[in-house]
């Protein structure tokens, strides 16, 4: 007890984090194998981890760095499908699922960080808003690409196809018989077999907590805070704004990504619409009414919103009704100004009401 008393607040803070989600896994996972959780619930599980460590993810760009992204949904769509081509390509190679699933989400991270250094090597260089615009951006040119992308695997390998036209189908990749259709166009994904666990959900989570507030924590941590605190005086003192803004933004696109690949192995069927402006918008809610730079608040915000709609079924048509006047009463519980000012910038027309409020 005298040493957890010698720890520093911010350490502790961190274990109680940990602790709070192994003490949350083992006790979902003893309602689940007692039978005590609907059906419903139990199919809820595995997209309940891969939000909140979405949540995460952003609340170290959004909380954290001080930065608006509003394309966080493109990188987890990025992860999605090329965990989806990765998995379904590695079947006879990986034939134990676990290990393929692992595979399929350090690639989904892998190709979703490329696309982030991408997206933030020449954004994150200019000030303003020029970040929220171009992830908006981003995440719709990427929904309209995996719109026209084919892609099957045979004995030969992968095949990959662009139906910009609108005049090919998956028969035109010329696949060998036994082929696997794996990406479809507009159709998505279909056929996929579906590996992901609530066990691999969990060690996601952990993991994304490890990597986010180690980061924090650290120097480079220090550094990304002080950027958001005051760029000016960051830059006096000789801190790379550059390097450092995109080492936040790189990370948190690969956690987006790896949360991706799983959420698209849990599903047998996934299309791109799936991950539009919508979703984007609603992780951010997420980050907001947890609080700005607070990990454990997204992590509760993030369960309990994505959980809520299913437990307000018995309101029927009124349950939507009910649920936004859920949001809006905990946004005025909050009373937060950086919340009501990134509000303001990410809503349309709202950036002058929310000054005028503030």
């Amino acid at each position: 007890m005298k040493k957890l008393s010698k720890l520093k607040r911010s350490t502790r803070t961190d274990f109680a984090t940990y602790l709070g989600v192994i003490i949350a896994f083992i006790v979902i996972s003893l309602l689940q194998s007692g039978g005590f959780l609907s059906r419903s619930l139990t199919g809820q599980l595995v997209p309940i981890c891969c939000y909140m460590s979405m949540a995460v993810s952003l609340n170290l760009t959004v909380g954290i760095l001080g930065e608006l992204s509003l394309g966080h949904a493109g990188f987890m769509s990025v992860g999605a499908f090329s965990g989806i081509v990765t998995a379904m390509s590695l079947q006879n190679v990986i034939p134990f699922a676990p290990v393929r699933l692992a595979v399929a989400m350090v690639v989904g991270a892998i190709f979703a960080a490329a696309a982030g250094f991408i997206v933030g090597m020449p954004v994150l260089r200019l000030r303003g808003d020029y970040l929220a615009i171009v992830t908006l951006a981003f995440g719709e040119i990427i929904k309209d690409l995996v719109n026209c992308l084919l892609v099957g695997y045979d004995e030969n390998g992968l095949h990959v196809a662009f139906n910009l036209t609108g005049n090919m189908s998956i028969s035109d990749l010329g696949l060998a018989e036994g082929g696997l259709e794996i990406i479809k166009g507009a159709q998505g994904a279909a056929g996929t077999k579906t590996i992901a666990t609530f066990t691999a959900g969990f060690i996601l989570v952990m993991l994304t907590l490890v990597v986010v507030l180690n980061l924090v924590r650290s120097r480079a941590g220090r550094a990304i805070m002080a950027l958001r605190d005051n760029r000016i005086a960051a830059e006096s003192v000789g801190i790379n704004v550059t390097k450092y803004k995109l080492m936040a933004f790189v990370t948190s696109a690969a956690l987006a990504g790896a949360s991706g690949a799983l959420y698209g192995l849990n599903f047998s069927s996934l299309q791109a619409t799936k991950f539009n402006f919508n979703t984007s918008i609603l992780i951010l809610v997420f980050v907001v009414l947890g609080g700005l730079g607070n990990i454990w608040g997204s992590l509760i915000a993030a369960a309990a919103l994505t959980v809520l709609p299913e437990l307000l079924r018995a309101f029927s048509d009124y349950r939507m009704l009910v649920y936004a006047i859920v949001l809006i009463l905990v946004m005025l519980a909050t009373n937060n100004e950086r919340c009501r000012v990134l509000l303001g910038r990410a809503i349309p027309g709202s950036r002058k009401e929310a000054a005028n409020n503030g």
